[in-house]
């Protein structure tokens, strides 16, 4: 039996919750704490997107679901070398609101 993925799923919505919060203190470029707790629930969430059911996620083929994995692995190991902030705010900025969405449907179609 497999574990559930609702909380999983919780978890994304909880880190990208803590992530706006953060960024309403300040600007995250600019100040290197918010930056690191900004990259921290990002690698939450990234690593809460792989424990994420391969058929839920296909139902959502706009979401780059690789791409998420791949860069928590960048998170984590810090292959690049230094990872921009400026890099990590348009990532923010231009994924994080469609991946919002999507997990607020996917437990929303699963209730």
């Amino acid at each position: 039996m497999s574990k559930p993925w609702q909380p999983y799923a919780q978890h994304i919505l909880d880190a990208i919750s803590k992530i706006h919060r953060i960024q309403d203190r300040g600007d995250l470029v600019e100040d290197n704490i918010l930056y690191d707790a900004v990259l921290r629930n990002l690698q939450t969430l990234s690593e809460a997107t792989q424990l994420l059911p391969d058929s839920l996620k296909q139902n959502f083929p706009d979401i780059p679901w690789r791409e998420i994995s791949g860069f928590r692995n960048i998170l984590v190991h810090n292959y690049l070398g230094d990872i921009d902030p400026l890099t990590i705010a348009l990532v923010i900025e231009k994924y994080l609101p469609e991946l919002e969405k999507c997990i607020q449907k996917m437990l929303k179609n699963n209730e």
